[in-house]
């Protein structure tokens, strides 16, 4: 069907051909490409709107299929066109040569290009069964991160292979490969060289995406910095700092430097609350009132698993409070409000709590000492 298809339509162009035969072969072979695109062209646009018009309202997987798939497709049939009308324009052999290297060109790219959406939209359906603006979402995280990180690797080796099938094509550039690389070792060890960031960060996001040592929205700390991984490229990974800032990390530096996560096998994660008080702070006091504030503070549900005295300075005493919550954004908020109403507690109700600063002169000490024993003196006599 599709052969006869093709010889229907290549009757009509030589029909069309030999219908301006008074014309230039130039502009009677302009003529029939264009020809040949346009209907393409108007084929596509009715296929595709009556396929939307199928899809409408009732198949929302089908219309993103379409929307993702349109300029592939378009690409195709005019390609298909070009290809079935050039037997039939009035061309040179040298331009004929030409135009089928462009082809063959095209063809090469659209193969690339479907590879390409085929392996997004097979990740997008995998993925959509995964939530991540749930509290328990480690298995969500999980599947993502593994995902996307091995989506990026496959895209760049399809991109790699589509321009090397593509630069095959050509005689002179195969020869001049084939023969720079056969004879030429130093070459080679060079391009390796130069090579070697590449391929040490894709081999190290297929590392990452197959162990997971990191995943997306973990908690983790990184160079002495709080933050979340909000992205995970195909060379870098950006942390969303505690503070909005984003701190730029390369790929391989999670397989090759010690990190911090704090959600490495469940979503709960454990903050801390540090307070420096003075020696008359009443830790009893502290605890309750940190209990109390965990338990009705706005930010979500959490709780205390311990307030302790974990070290002693000669100024000051250091009060730890441990917080338990569901995710570490609703940790990290808790901990900062309760933070801050502590302190507004305590300069309140118990300002001798807050830590001050005691020293003595040694000249008033002997003056103390001095004056103690004049007294003891007096006494004595």
């Amino acid at each position: 069907m599709l052969l006869a298809l093709t010889e229907n339509l290549q009757n009509q162009l030589n029909a069309l051909r030999q219908a301006l035969s008074f014309a230039p072969p130039w502009a009677v072979s302009f003529i029939v490409l264009i020809t040949a695109v346009v209907v393409a062209w108007i084929i596509h646009a009715v296929v595709l709107a009556v396929f939307r018009r199928l899809a409408r309202g009732r198949r929302p997987f089908l219309r993103s299929i379409l929307e993702a798939t349109k300029n592939p497709t378009r690409l195709g049939l005019l390609l298909l066109a070009l290809g079935i009308a050039l037997p039939t324009a009035p061309l040179g052999p040298d331009l004929t040569g030409v135009l089928q290297r462009c082809l063959v060109l095209g063809t090469i790219v659209l193969l690339g290009w479907i590879a390409l959406i085929a392996l997004h939209l097979g990740a997008n359906f995998y993925l959509n069964q995964f939530r991540l603006d749930v509290e328990d979402n480690l298995t969500a995280r999980k599947h993502i991160t593994q995902v996307r990180v091995l989506l990026r690797a496959l895209d760049t080796i399809i991109v790699i292979a589509t321009v090397g099938f593509a630069l095959m094509t050509f005689e002179a550039v195969r020869q001049y490969g084939v023969s720079l690389f056969a004879s030429a070792g130093v070459a080679g060890l060079i391009f390796g060289l130069a090579a070697q960031p590449v391929l040490s960060n894709l081999i190290a996001g297929v590392q990452l995406g197959m162990t997971q040592p990191i995943r997306l929205e973990d908690a983790v700390t990184i160079e002495n910095e709080y933050g979340w991984i909000e992205e995970i490229n195909s060379t870098y990974v950006v942390v969303r700092l505690w503070d909005m800032r984003r701190l730029i990390v390369p790929l391989n530096y999670f397989s090759q430097k010690p990190f911090y996560n704090w959600t490495r096998h469940s979503a709960t994660t454990v903050g801390s609350v540090v307070l420096y008080l003075d020696y008359a702070a009443p830790v009893e006091v502290v605890r309750q009132k940190a209990i109390e504030f965990v338990a009705d503070s706005r930010f979500g549900e959490a709780k205390v698993t311990s307030v302790q005295v974990t070290n002693t300075t000669p100024q000051a005493i250091e009060v730890r409070i441990l917080v338990v919550a569901a995710s570490s954004g609703i940790t990290s908020n808790v901990c900062a409000d309760v933070r801050e109403r502590l302190i507004a507690f305590l300069q309140q109700q118990h300002p001798e709590a807050l830590p001050r600063q005691r020293s003595e002169t040694v000249s008033g000490l002997r003056s103390k000492t001095d004056n103690a024993g004049k007294t003891d003196a007096g006494k004595t006599g």
